[in-house]
């Protein structure tokens, strides 16, 4: 039930952006009077599952859901329709419009997915606000994995600035770290301040998925597997974890590295249950896992700060947060091209994009993630890369400062190459999806 709830806000999202983005060139087109053959959601190879004509334009729903496309009468895109370039040039054609207006009509599409995502935005803010977790208010500190211990942090420290700067949000602290090029951590330990270098060599592990640091939490059972060592001695929700073989363990990252140590063995494990203290010995399995979940909500352990905004606030809030969205992404992308990071191993296709949606219908995450998504379908379509609009407007711009028209044959060619580009790129992305899963 999961993977269908994520895979229906996905091709939801999916949808919505697709037809606001191929709207923005459609809009632009009609504005300058050009025509437009076919508007399509998703791509319809060999047959269609839904069409119409309306005016001049047909509009459809493919079966391919790869993305979508607008047919422009005139120019050279993924139809490669040669013979209608033969033909001479009509008025109502891309090819016989102004560069400038041409160059408004491939960048419709881009804009409108930055305006909608910045609309997406300020909606999320007036509804629902803003909430997080100050990283003075992480009072337990952190939880170091084994990867942040390797460079000399550990847990329970408190992370108080970052290459001298103040930590206001704590769930920034890894994307700082990632996208900022710091190199020092300074931590509160046992009352005094300490520096820890965090090395470059760092990054790509993290992006790889190795585990770093998280909120260092209470253990308190939040479930308790059928047919567990836990069920079966007794363990209940709601129980808050403190001693373990009479050795305090307030911390279930302490708890759980205790019990690794206690494979095969009957350990005691002492409880807070309504106020009394409860002793419960247990069978540890081979496994080191008595089958107990830690409660995870965060509001249950830290005081949160929360920001409403009036509708007035909330559009500029809005369209800052699209900006410091794009920014980001930005610097993603330059990891990407990076061999040091080697971010390029963590590219991801379908499967990746689906599972960042939650595994519950959430509206507030569904819009959030469909404004992201938003973002980075622009910043995509506007890569150089011929076969997108961002290749179009590298083609227009040169003839707007050269005076000079690319020979058409040579967009051709470049449409091609651009296209086999695309399709090896969603190859490679869709091919690490599914080693991940193999492994």
């Amino acid at each position: 039930m999961e993977i269908i709830v994520k895979a229906a806000q996905f091709f939801l999202s999916l949808s919505i952006l697709i037809i606001f983005h191929e709207l923005g060139h459609f809009m632009f087109a009609r504005l300058f009077k050009t025509r437009v053959e076919k508007f399509y959601l998703f791509f319809n190879p060999w047959f269609t599952l839904f069409k119409t004509k309306r005016g001049d334009t047909e509009f459809g729903v493919g079966w391919l859901p790869l993305g979508g496309y607008v047919k422009i009468s005139g120019m050279i895109d993924e139809s490669m329709d040669k013979e209608q370039m033969k033909q001479p040039p009509k008025p109502y054609e891309f090819r016989s419009k102004p560069a400038w207006q041409r160059l408004l009509i491939m960048l419709g599409g881009v804009l409108v997915n930055f305006i909608l995502a910045f609309l997406i935005f300020s909606g999320i803010l007036f509804v629902w606000g803003d909430q997080y977790l100050p990283a003075d208010n992480v009072k337990y500190g952190i939880y170091a994995d084994s990867l942040a211990q390797e460079i000399g942090l550990q847990s329970g420290d408190k992370i108080v600035r970052l290459d001298g700067r103040e930590v206001d949000d704590f769930n920034q602290i890894v994307p700082t770290l990632i996208l900022e090029n710091v190199r020092t951590i300074t931590v509160e330990r046992e009352g005094e301040l300490k520096d820890v270098t965090f090395p470059e060599e760092a990054v790509p592990e993290i992006l790889r998925g190795k585990p770093f640091i998280s909120v260092r939490l209470p253990f308190i059972i939040n479930g308790v597997t059928e047919d567990s060592r836990g069920k079966e001695a007794g363990l209940q929700m709601k129980d808050r974890i403190v001693k373990l073989n009479g050795e305090s363990v307030p911390y279930f990252d302490e708890f759980r590295g205790k019990l690794q140590q206690q494979k095969n063995q009957e350990v005691l494990v002492t409880v807070e249950r309504e106020g009394t203290m409860v002793d419960i010995p247990v069978k540890v399995p081979e496994s080191g896992l008595l089958g107990i979940y830690p409660l995870g909500d965060l509001s249950r352990f830290f005081e949160l700060e929360s920001i409403e905004y009036s509708l007035a606030q909330s559009v500029p809030a809005g369209i800052k947060r699209g900006y410091d969205t794009f920014v980001s992404y930005l610097k993603q992308l330059r990891l990407i091209f990076s061999p040091q990071t080697k971010a390029y191993e963590s590219i991801g296709g379908f499967i990746t994009i689906g599972s960042i949606f939650p595994g519950e219908w959430d509206w507030q995450a569904f819009w959030y993630w469909t404004a992201f998504l938003s973002i980075i379908l622009g910043i995509m379509n506007l890569l150089p890369i011929p076969a997108l609009d961002g290749g179009h407007v590298m083609f227009l711009i040169y003839e707007m400062v050269s005076g000079r028209k690319p020979a058409e044959k040579f967009l051709e060619y470049a449409q091609i190459i651009g296209l086999l580009f695309l399709f090896s790129l969603l190859i490679y992305a869709n091919a690490n999806d599914i080693i991940r899963l193999l492994r």
